[in-house]
């Protein structure tokens, strides 16, 4: 009987690790994340391990509208500046405690104090912040505004809602405590940076009943573990797929995409209707970028096509787009761009000449580890150079660039452009595309200083119809082109590419793992 016994155990622990092995989804992100804090800064791995764990007031879906989240019903006052909010009925933090709006208004005071471009903006127009009873709170203003839903909506660097407990501790010291309340807990001790980072089911989630949309809605976890694991390189996470030793990569080489297309087991998928920007970022501060006529020639030199095929090269994952707040979207206008960025390089030396330009090197900064953004150096250094100016381009790995742009020093230790590429949600209308926010010190990384700019923000956000919203939002890019605070390069849509087990991959601008089912 013992070896009877025996194969009837081996045969359930054989059992039991298939059916862990089906419930485990192993992706490898776009880069390796090492920072729990997620107001600590402003990548998107940070992000989205917050959205993992932690849940928001408000969402946006698919379509970018505003939609609740936590809150379970809202009213707002006739004048327009008392909001009252209700939370959802048994929602819990990963603890088995109650979340309560004792927690809710530490939580958006620990973000506006980190938020600079929205969140102090918004303070100053906070009257009162105050809990009503254990599931309501209430928001005064001073004066009508949408920058509270906006705020309240925003898809990075977003509200998370923390325990009081953590929400209350010094915002300048990083956060180590990753107790959340979304549909997923962090497995912390099985942390490692470089290898990978951990997350198994939150059991006591109680999802919304609305369908998924965006990063609204139902959030319904169906696998038991997601696993993001770091690679060593493009091809090494390729073969790994190809292999079914990993089952998604979030952001594949755009030159290993015939590669993947040819296996039968592999299949692309673009998952946000609007994508994503090039964008190069100006450093306003320092030689020779602290003059907008100078930044206006790089308006002229540059044009999108190149910069789209040396990055991309496939026509279905891009589009030339000018529109500052991107294209497809309620302001996705091109107004006052249309002969801009189509490399006329007599009109750029006619305005170095005018300018006065003295041959200070542009000092660009590029990645040498994100491959999505490796080849934009070299073509705008080409360019660029066609257009009179002398250009220093720096190579170095992503981590380094990120410090090295924090720097406000002039070069060699500063910097004067770099390349970026937020998504559609962070650039589609004036509050929350941190680019055109000029407000000096305040402003993101290159820190445009610009009055003009900031009253057409403000006035954005207290305008209270859509036909106002539009005249302001293309004033503002009409004012981009006196006072450049960077430049469109065009707007890309690129895919995932999974396993052909995997499915339910939500259309958003975050990847997010809720509704995502592995079979066997």
């Amino acid at each position: 009987m013992s070896w009877v016994r025996c194969i009837l155990v081996a045969a359930v622990l054989a059992l039991t690790a298939g059916t862990v092995e089906a419930n485990t989804l192993r992706v490898v992100m776009s880069s390796d994340f090492k920072i729990l804090d997620p107001y600590w800064t402003t990548a998107y791995i940070v992000r989205n391990h917050a959205y993992m764990i932690y849940d928001t007031l408000f969402a946006t879906d698919a379509n970018l509208q505003i939609r609740p989240q936590m809150v379970d019903s809202w009213n707002v006052s006739e004048d327009q500046l008392t909001y009252t909010f209700k939370l959802r009925e048994g929602l819990q933090w990963h603890d088995g405690q109650p979340v309560t709006s004792a927690d809710v208004i530490p939580s958006i005071r620990r973000w506006s104090a980190r938020d600079a471009a929205l969140g102090q903006p918004l303070m100053r127009l906070i009257k009162e912040m105050t809990p009503v009873d254990e599931r309501t709170f209430r928001i005064v203003l001073t004066e009508p505004t949408s920058l509270l839903m906006t705020a309240l909506s925003k898809p990075s660097l977003s509200i998370f809602i923390m325990p009081r407990r953590v929400a209350e501790l010094d915002p300048n010291v990083q956060l180590s405590d990753t107790t959340g309340s979304g549909p997923f807990i962090f497995k912390k001790d099985e942390w490692k940076p470089g290898e990978k980072a951990v997350y198994v089911k939150n059991p006591n989630y109680k999802p919304r009943a609305e369908p998924p949309s965006g990063l609204a809605g139902g959030k319904v976890a169906k696998v038991d573990r997601v696993e993001w694991i770091t690679l060593a390189d493009a091809q090494t996470t390729v073969n790994a797929l190809l292999k079914g030793e990993i089952d998604m990569i979030e952001s594949p080489q755009p030159d290993l995409f015939p590669l993947l297309e040819g296996d039968p087991n592999i299949e692309l998928v673009s998952l946000s209707k609007q994508g994503s920007q090039f964008l190069l970022r100006f450093n306003v501060l320092n030689k020779p970028f602290d003059n907008p006529k100078i930044r206006q020639a790089v308006l002229y030199a540059l044009n999108q096509e190149d910069f789209l095929n040396a990055a991309v090269g496939d026509p279905r994952f891009y589009i030339k787009c000018k529109a500052v707040f991107i294209c497809n979207t309620p302001f996705g206008s091109t107004k006052g761009w249309d002969d801009k960025l189509e490399s006329n390089f007599t009109k750029a030396k006619a305005l170095l000449t005018e300018a006065g330009y003295d041959g200070t090197p542009v000092v660009l900064m590029g990645p040498t580890d994100l491959p999505i953004l490796n080849n934009l150096g070299p073509v705008a250094k080409s360019l660029l150079e066609r257009a009179g100016f002398v250009v220093d381009f720096q190579r170095m790995d992503w981590s380094t660039l990120v410090s090295r742009r924090a720097k406000k020093d002039p070069p060699p230790a500063g910097w004067s452009a770099m390349f970026t590429l937020p998504t559609a949600s962070d650039l589609y209308n004036p509050l929350v595309n941190g680019m055109v926010n000029a407000s000096c010190d305040k402003a993101w990384f290159g820190w445009p200083c610009d009055e003009r700019l900031e009253d057409l923000r403000r006035a954005f956000s207290q305008a209270t119809t859509m036909e106002r919203q539009t005249e302001i939002a293309e004033a503002i890019q009409i004012r981009m082109l006196e006072y450049p605070t960077h430049i469109p390069l065009g707007q890309v849509n690129l895919p995932i590419a999974r396993r052909k087990t995997v499915s339910g991959n939500i259309e958003a601008n975050v990847p997010v793992f809720w509704n995502v089912e592995k079979k066997p």
